[in-house]
């Protein structure tokens, strides 16, 4: 009876805090026992220090030292590839500061060296896009020219590319008219307008072969009217003067001999052409009214 009163009876505030204190310290202990068994079955020195480790993965690293180990790798190194991770990496990891605009610069131009074009253009057109008014701006967009340029394929192929190409070198003249790239980019513009002219003499020889004259003058006519400067212009006032002389049409010829000597009176190509008409009993002789005549004015050529 005494026993069950004792259980009844209340416990003093100095009995209840001795138990709560003795209830943490086991339920402390049980956890160490529950850790520890894990570790000894699974070898307890390499999973603490797994565990332990610090993970160096993503550690960033100074702007300027990951921007001048690229430049290292680039020109020492000749390392073109680990240059552009570098400078990738200092755009990932500081986006908006200063050295991530040049390493943006730096990994268009190292993939340019590269001959990874898509990858300049990709980098390129982010650094005009994302700093139009920076000095530098219009270096990025001759990057874009240029590797649009630098996959220009020979006159036997689609010239798809060569129009890209000369697409983006007029955007360098036009948008930047008075840097030191837009003198270039016009050379460039040049020589692909040379080759799309190059293309249209290639085929217009090939209808001259198969005596398609018809479809021969066309293209000799895409060459004089929208590519007069190019090299190709004096060959093609020939073939027209062959053409037109071939379906006896001797106006226009007479006129493309004419137009040609006057243009280009010490050419090789005149003096055969002079030669074809001469041969037919005609004289080189411009019809004012011919369209070789009016595109070569429009010029200030005729």
């Amino acid at each position: 009876m005494s026993a069950m009163r004792m259980a009844l009876e209340p416990r003093s505030s100095s009995d209840v805090s001795g138990l709560t204190k003795a209830a943490r310290t086991l339920r402390f202990a049980a956890g160490l026992i529950v850790l520890a068994l894990p570790l000894s079955g699974c070898g307890t020195g390499a999973l603490w220090d797994k565990f332990m480790a610090k993970d160096d993965t993503f550690v960033d690293e100074p702007a300027d030292k990951l921007y001048n180990e690229g430049l290292y790798m680039m020109n020492e190194k000749k390392d073109l590839k680990a240059a552009s991770k570098k400078f990738e990496e200092v755009d990932r990891q500081q986006p908006y500061s200063d050295w991530a605009r040049k390493s943006l610069l730096m990994s268009a131009y190292s993939y340019y060296q590269a001959g990874d074009y898509d990858s300049c253009i990709g980098s390129a057109t982010r650094y005009v896009t994302l700093h139009p008014g920076s000095p530098d701006a219009s270096y990025a967009q001759y990057l874009i020219a240029a590797s649009h340029f630098d996959q220009i394929p020979d006159i036997s192929r689609d010239q798809s590319r060569t129009e890209k190409a000369i697409a983006a070198l007029e955007e360098v003249v036009r948008k930047y008219p008075t840097s030191e790239y837009a003198t270039q980019a016009k050379n460039k513009i040049q020589a692909a307008r040379d080759q799309l002219a190059g293309k249209e003499m290639a085929v217009g020889r090939y209808y001259i072969e198969k005596r398609d004259f018809t479809a021969a003058i066309n293209r000799f006519k895409t060459v004089v009217t929208q590519y007069q400067t190019t090299r190709h212009v004096e060959e093609a006032l020939y073939r027209l003067t062959e053409a037109y002389m071939a379906i006896g049409i001797a106006g226009e010829a007479q006129t493309a001999a004419a137009v040609l000597g006057h243009n280009f009176p010490d050419s090789r190509w005149y003096k055969d052409a002079y030669n074809l008409v001469k041969s037919g009993g005609l004289e080189p002789s411009e019809n004012q009214g011919s369209w070789i005549s009016r595109t070569f004015k429009k010029i200030g050529l005729g």
